[in-house]
């Protein structure tokens, strides 16, 4: 693999509808990983709420879209581990019954990755660019954490961070309550999950939650925001990047 790959950012529908910075973020961590960047203009979602709500067909009809405007890249990156673990892990579950398109789906499975574990993992990073001050604490998203094994990753990273106190909060691995259509299906289980996990993100006695996946950041952000908490909210990429303009998830820049 060339010194200086070509990337494929997917920049998932979250970050391009609600949170633009995250991407611009995961743009300069790239960068400063050595690699090149482009955004393929035709990749479309991922088909990841209509593979888990059974509509198989059109996430097969997505996935024909993407599969071709990422095949010509080394790497493919997200910054969210529920999508890239619907390229990776489920992409090739869907054509099983066709040779040709199974073998495509297999090969972008097969350089696909998200983000933090990117970094690490294959590019070798060990300090980020980014400079932040303050104590923070890590959710683990359930996506990353169980279909990627993400998990040391992200807190490697912010540990190699001066000036950055990493506090673990109480039950970081458990779920969130958000779950892509689950909060939808479920309000109530939703609701008491989210709650609980505000709760104890409150307890750590930090001042900055950091989660790699946007769906679990805004259904926490939304409930601190309820309970009246200071706490803030980020995605990782953004303060290990030091792209911290835009306001905290849920608050305003007033």
């Amino acid at each position: 693999m060339a010194d200086s790959p070509r990337v494929a950012l997917f920049v998932t529908c979250l970050v391009d509808l609600f949170r633009p910075s995250v991407g611009w973020a995961a743009v300069a961590l790239l960068e400063a990983a050595g690699c090149r960047v482009e955004v393929p203009e035709p990749q479309v979602c991922c088909g990841q709420p209509a593979f888990n709500s059974g509509d198989r067909r059109t996430t097969e009809d997505l996935a024909r879209q993407l599969i071709p405007a990422l095949e010509p890249f080394d790497y493919v990156v997200a910054p969210s581990g529920s999508c890239a673990g619907m390229l990776r892990r489920h992409f090739p579950e869907l054509f099983e019954g066709d040779p040709a398109w199974s073998a495509r789906a297999r090969a972008v499975a097969a350089k696909s990755f998200e983000l933090v574990s990117f970094l690490v993992e294959v590019r070798g990073m060990r300090v980020p660019p980014g400079r932040f001050s303050g104590r923070v604490t890590y959710h683990d998203s359930c996506s990353g954490l169980r279909e990627l094994g993400i998990k040391d990753q992200p807190r490697r990273l912010l540990r190699a961070m001066s000036g950055l106190e990493l506090i673990e909060m109480e039950g970081c691995e458990v779920c969130c309550g958000f779950g892509g259509t689950f909060c939808v299906k479920y309000p109530e289980i939703s609701t008491k999950m989210v709650d609980d996990k505000a709760a104890r993100a409150e307890a750590s006695g930090a001042e900055l939650l950091l989660a790699g996946d946007l769906g679990c950041l805004m259904n926490i952000a939304g409930r601190l925001a309820r309970r009246g908490s200071n706490m803030q909210v980020r995605h990782v990429a953004e303060v290990l990047a030091g792209r911290l303009d835009a306001p905290p998830i849920a608050q305003s820049r007033g």
